[in-house]
């Protein structure tokens, strides 16, 4: 059997081109998905500004309670897990400069607790039962959601209530049942994703209005 070889030669070219054309058109599809995320994320991140006196409000009031050894509980499902935890560690830490530790703890990061609680009293119970086990008298529980329905949250918000602790919630737009539990909250108007985002940049406004008065009470 005799092969023609300029005939593979020319269906190898056509291959080739037709996988640069896909990749090329792969490419251009994922920057333009990358472009229209940016994009969408701008005017929610943005939207932060109209809420700048009241996250100024949180930093003094949250500052106040830290320095006189109230502490700080938070909790989040999923990205907002992550971005509570984010908050617990600038508090636990440093944000920036050098100053004392103050007490701060993400509930959802104890994981043996949560998997405990999990196990015998349900999910939605994970958060609730860990507030009644830490939270005092002028503490405050934070709560963060984008979509501001998750059950575990929402008898968080219960249980800190109970306990006499001030409760404050980072939720998606209203209305929300999160919102509407809490003693305060800041609600963003936006997709989930981008929510989180503005999250994000509301933790790290919050923590560095905070510091000037973390500073201080960490003197005294």
């Amino acid at each position: 059997m005799t092969i023609d070889q300029s005939t593979l030669g020319t269906t190898g070219d056509t291959l080739g081109t037709t996988e640069q054309r896909r990749s090329t058109e792969q490419r251009r599809d994922s920057t333009r998905a990358v472009l229209d995320h940016v994009a969408a994320s701008v005017p929610v991140v943005a939207s932060l500004v109209d809420h700048g006196e009241h996250i100024a409000a949180w930093a003094d009031d949250i500052a106040a309670r830290l320095v006189a050894g109230r502490r700080l509980l938070a909790a989040g499902n999923g990205g907002s897990a992550a971005e509570a935890q984010h908050l617990t560690s600038e508090l636990t830490g440093r944000f920036d400069g050098d100053r004392p530790a103050y007490s701060a703890i993400s509930l959802h990061a104890e994981t043996s607790a949560v998997t405990a609680i999990g196990n015998d009293y349900g999910f939605d119970e994970v958060f609730a039962r860990q507030v009644r086990a830490h939270a005092r008298a002028g503490d405050v529980v934070v709560l963060l959601s984008t979509s501001g329905r998750s059950p575990n949250l929402l008898r968080a918000a219960e249980a800190a209530r109970t306990a006499g602790a001030r409760t404050i919630a980072m939720t998606g737009a209203r209305p929300n049942p999160l919102a509407d539990a809490v003693d305060d909250a800041i609600c963003i108007d936006g997709p989930s994703a981008n929510v989180q985002e503005a999250q994000l940049v509301l933790v790290h406004a919050l923590c560095r209005a905070m510091e000037p008065a973390l500073r201080r009470g960490g003197r005294r």
